[in-house]
């Protein structure tokens, strides 16, 4: 079949040139299509459900809300896990399905469940599904902000804004009401999130005194305003042959209609709501605000739908935004603070960086070592080629070019089948025509090309396949590592496949298109002072083959024993430039104090020369796709370029050191640092923020704090461990209002009265809405702010009492129905699988995480007693990694004898595929000293290093011992075969281990976004080619010489043949 391809593409090479020419011109297109992104989006499958029952404490939400979701949710086909959050007045509940599960299926399949459940929750309880984001989706931020915020502002209206509330009402109705509709149009964007200043509402403030006087009631406000408010339509009445709709507006439309509104009458004089209530503009019981550089502002986010490209996306989002900004109102501006593209650039920078200095000095050394301009120029052309046809590829499969995805491209190993093909017939074309004395005819030359090249079929085919077997393993990754590492392994495979094509029909045809005249194929110096320094070598290696191999067997032990001393890490982080900062205070602050005390972070924090500015989210955004509590602020701190920085040689561990100086000047705060994706991936994979997470199980919470906090002081006093916290499950402050029942039934009222009562007073309720054209806004009816706040007050609330003689109605104080207590109660209740937990979290500093948990995991048993029925589970990081690693304990082995199998194949014979694959264990022994020189950690990157290295360590050994045996055939003895051919295969050897370790040089020595995780990969296969490549020249020979007979050499070339056809 393939020489049926060689001899079509020979014979008609013209066509072949051009039908490559239209690949790679298909390829470019494909380039331009192709979805970028900084990192693969390793978030798990969730839906995520938001309730909000401000009426209800932690304990409660728990027991009316995420419970009977959680139940509700069980037996879901698919289903992973649930975890949830039950917190004051919020419930959040995260389902996670199998990666295989279609999201829309999943929604469709958890809305049903709602449906059901919805019975047993609480009456004004709403589930809201979050949108269909991701970890990633987070692409575009901005803020909404004044000009001059210090001064006052005027509406186009003609409105001046004067105060704080005022002013960050009017930037929250800007973003909800003019930014927001604008984005939500933009293709590609999920939904659009806000956060900060105050959602517009018209306050209606009854004082509960004088509503008392004129024998009136909360109810009555509530009512007349619902029933004053409204608007009809009465069918069509014709006239005149005409049809005229019939439609009656009642709605309320300004503060002076909603004060003008009749409540009652006394003796015929109608009671307006402006005589009993104070009515105007009023803030939400906000539950989040939004800073930056120390000012009050808005902070919007557009969030990408699910499978998007974030570069396109947010690309469109800044070119809207953009757009948006011309019409919004005078001193009112949207100020972009986080752009994805900026990442991905970076990153797309940096792979385009490492792979272009990869190909270029794979070019030299095919110009250096082939000797022939054009033979070196037809192979550096199967590079781009390649890579065009790479990229149709992927973009047919679906993957998005990545850090990743394009991680362990190596153009070397790309051309090593076109390098072996090109070599062979230059040295083939050469010696015919030595041996002729002439020039070659046209056909004599085609048959040169066609043998030589039908020579190297079987290296080519077995070498290109055993480099895809090795990475068909990675494929069988599941969760996190298979979303990292499976479009690595497919990029790879592709990449090798379309090299493997053109190696067999773009080469070949240019060889014989191009290479004619008087072939020179002499041999460089560097070939030359190579052979004449390896020869003497090679002759002591075969006489002293024993030695040798000893040799080889204590350095792969000594490594083997290094390598177990070696650190673990799942993923080394990428570098975003940017960071995320957790600024902490006790449970108790509420909104308006946190918001206060983040103010004053922000300003200690954007004096740093260093930084270019600093925003951040304090509490839950309106979406509650992070629900933090307000006592809790995410800081973002964008830095500037480094070549900005006063000291350009300080790193960032570094700057967070004095970073951190800079912010414990600022009282009540504290503070946990980690990056933006970092943070979100962590949280949305683990439910935790941190890189190392202990969850302690059990039913007791008081007991499971106490056994929480011993842990974290066990952890505390493990090296490396930073920003070691327990989860604030208590200290909430909570006034208990006690009904007395006795005392209610006694007056003749019911329970649900005074509950009513408290919860219209003190929380508000909802009576109607206000239109402005499209925008829409709540009238909320509730006590002033200085009443709610003053508890005496609350307690002399006048209750109405029913009166069966007479009409007017009697009042009596709360106080004598209710008793006030404040306690202290649960912040917030985790909740997974249905079971509770409370986490102790941990980040690791200037250490591997493997040796970390494995540090605590002892310390931790010996230290602390758990009590009964309860258990510890680890996750974070930590969960990914011994995901993986029991992952690889299958992969990797199954590898190997896949590699074996292969070899055996190829060779036909069990013992010299053994011979071969001896080469694996001592390019191991390479990349695991590599790591050690370089202190790096073992990674699952360097684990994926360590498989792709099996696969090339085999290849120049199965080309040599394919030519030794080839010349044993021929009739030459073993000792000959072994010095001829291994100084006959030692340019290809050469080449092949140079081209493909020379393409990964700059990835393990580039600084740029993202290097971090391809250095290890990179690293383990330049270390281990190095000593894979001393193998197959000295150990290997030495093998040969000692383990082969003349007569078990190799059954005859026809088997050879037969497994090539």
């Amino acid at each position: 079949m393939i020489e049926k391809i060689l001899r079509f593409s020979i014979a008609h090479r013209v066509l072949i040139v051009m039908l490559t020419a239209v690949m790679a011109v298909y390829g470019m297109y494909s380039l331009t299509k192709l979805p970028i992104d900084a990192v693969p989006d390793i978030t798990n499958n969730q839906v995520q459900i938001n309730i909000e029952v401000p009426s209800l404490s932690p304990f409660e939400v728990e027991k009316q809300v995420t419970y009977p979701i959680e139940t509700a949710m069980a037996g879901i086909p698919g289903l992973s896990y649930t975890r949830s959050l039950s917190r004051n007045g919020f419930a959040q509940v995260t389902v996670i399905f199998d990666d295989n599960i279609d999201i829309y299926f999943a929604r469709a399949q958890v809305n049903e469940r709602l449906a059901q459940a919805k019975e047993a929750l609480p009456e004004g309880a709403e589930p809201r599904m979050g949108a269909i984001s991701t970890g990633l989706g987070e692409i575009y931020m901005w803020t909404v902000e004044y000009e001059n915020p210090e001064a006052d502002f005027t509406t186009p209206e003609g409105i001046t804004l004067k105060s704080d509330f005022e002013k960050a009402m009017y930037l929250r109705t800007v973003q909800d009401w003019i930014i927001r509709p604008q984005l939500k149009t933009v293709t590609g964007v999920a939904e659009v999130d806000a956060i900060g200043g105050y959602a517009q509402q018209y306050h209606v403030q009854p004082d509960a005194q004088k509503l008392a006087a004129l024998g009136l009631s909360f109810s009555d406000v509530i009512e007349s305003l619902e029933r004053n408010n409204a608007s009809t339509g009465a069918g069509f009445i014709e006239q005149k042959g005409e049809s005229y709709v019939v439609r009656a507006d009642g709605r309320l439309e300004t503060i002076e209609q909603i004060g003008d509104v009749v409540i009652s009458t006394r003796a015929g004089i109608p009671i307006y709501l402006k005589d009993v209530a104070t009515i105007g503009l009023g803030k939400e019981l906000r539950t989040g605000s939004a800073s930056e550089n120390g000012h009050e502002v808005v902070v919007g986010t557009a969030m990408m739908l699910k499978g998007g490209n974030s570069r396109i996306v947010s690309k469109a989002v800044d070119a809207k935004l953009t757009e948006i900004n011309k019409t919004l109102p005078e001193g009112v501006k949207a100020k972009t603070v986080l752009n994805r593209t900026k990442l991905v650039d970076a990153t797309i920078k940096t792979v385009q960086k490492n792979l272009g200095e990869g190909a270029l000095l794979v070019i030299v050394i095919l110009f250096l070592l082939l000797g022939n301009f054009r033979a070196a120029l037809i192979t550096a052309l199967v590079i781009p080629i390649a890579m065009m046809m790479t990229a149709s590829g992927m973009l047919k499969a679906g993957i998005s070019a990545n850090l990743m995805s394009m991680g362990a491209l190596d153009f070397g190993l790309i051309v090593d089948g076109a390098v072996i093909v090109t070599e062979n017939c230059l040295r083939r074309l050469a010696e015919r025509q030595h041996h002729e004395g002439r020039l070659l005819t046209l056909k004599e030359r085609m048959e040169e090309v066609m043998e030589a090249s039908r020579q190297m079929i079987q290296p080519a085919v077995f070498g290109q396949m055993i480099i895809i077997t090795v990475y068909l393993p990675l494929l069988t990754f599941t969760g996190v590592e298979g979303k990292m590492f499976e479009p690595m392994a497919m990029t790879v495979i592709i990449a090798l496949v379309a090299a493997f094509v053109l190696s067999i029909t773009f080469v070949p045809a240019m060889i014989a298109l191009c290479i004619r005249g008087k072939v020179q194929e002499k041999e460089g110096r560097i070939i030359r002072n190579a052979k004449s320094g390896y020869e003497p070598v090679l002759k002591w290696s075969i006489s002293h083959p024993k030695t040798v191999i000893i040799a080889a067997v204590i350095f792969f032990v000594l490594s083997l024993g290094i390598g177990s001393r070696l650190g673990q890490e799942f993923i080394p982080s990428l570098d975003e430039k940017d960071i995320a900062m957790h600024a902490m205070r006790i449970p108790s602050t509420g909104i308006s104090e946190s918001t206060a005390m983040q103010l004053k972070v922000e300003k200690a924090v954007s004096q740093l020369p260093e930084v270019a500015f600093v925003y951040a989210k304090t509490g839950t955004a309106e979406m509650a796709a992070d629900p933090m509590p307000p006592n809790v602020s995410d800081t973002f701190i964008i830095l500037k370029p480094k070549s900005e920085w006063p000291d350009k040689t300080m790193t960032k561990p570094e700057f967070i050191e004095k970073l951190q100086e800079a912010v414990e000047q600022v009282p009540g705060n504290n503070y946990e640092y980690t990056q933006p994706i970092q943070m979100r991936f962590n949280e949305l994979i683990s439910g935790v923020r941190s890189d190392v997470a202990v969850k302690v199980y059990g039913d007791d919470f008081d007991a499971m704090t106490s056994t929480a906090n011993k842990i974290a002081g066990v952890l505390r006093n493990i090296p490396g461990a930073e920003d070691v916290k327990v989860e604030q499950t208590s200290g909430l402050p909570m006034l208990d209002i006690e009904l007395n029942k006795q005392a209610i039934a006694r007056y003749g009222l019911n329970t649900g009265d005074i509950l009513d009562l408290i919860a219209v007073a003190v929380g508000g309720r909802e009576a109607g809405l206000v239109f402005e054209g499209d925008k829409r806004f709540p009238i909320v009816v509730r006590l002033p702010d200085n009443v709610r706040a003053d508890i005496a007050a609350l307690e002399n609330l006048p209750v109405p009492v029913p009166q069966e003689i007479g009409d007017g109605r009697t009042f009596v104080p709360l106080k004598e129905l209710v008793a006030f207590n404040t306690s202290e109660g649960p912040n917030q209740i985790s909740r997974e699988n249905g079971k509770r937990r409370v986490v102790v979290q941990a980040n690791v500093r200037e250490r591997d995480i493997g040796s970390f948990v494995a540090d605590a995991q002892v310390a931790i048993e010996q230290q602390v007693k758990l009590p009964t029925g309860f258990w510890l589970d680890w996750g974070g990081q930590f969960e990914n990694l011994v995901a993986a690693q029991n992952r690889l304990m299958i992969v990797v082995p199954a590898c190997f004898f896949l590699i074996f199998m292969m070899l055996f194949t190829a060779l036909g014979s069990a013992k010299q595929a053994l011979l071969v694959f001896s080469g694996v264990p001592l390019a191991i022994s390479g990349g695991i000293l590599t790591l050690v020189l370089r202190d790096m950690p073992f990674s699952i990157p360097a684990a994926v290093g360590f498989i792709a290295l099996s696969g090339i360590a085999v290849l120049n050994g199965l080309v040599m011992i394919t030519y030794m045996n080839h010349l044993v055939q021929k009739g030459m003895s073993i000792t000959d075969a072994v010095v001829n051919g291994a100084l006959t295969r030692l340019r290809p050897v050469l080449m092949t281990a140079l081209v493909a370790s020379l393409g990964f040089v700059p990835m393990a020595l580039a600084t740029g976004t993202g290097a971090e995780v391809q250095k290890p990969l990179a690293t383990v296969v330049i270390g281990g080619l190095v000593t894979a490549t001393l193998l197959t020249l000295i150990v290997l020979p030495a093998l040969y010489k000692l383990f082969s007979k003349k007569d078990r050499a190799l059954a005859d070339e026809k088997f050879l043949e037969s497994v090539t056809h």
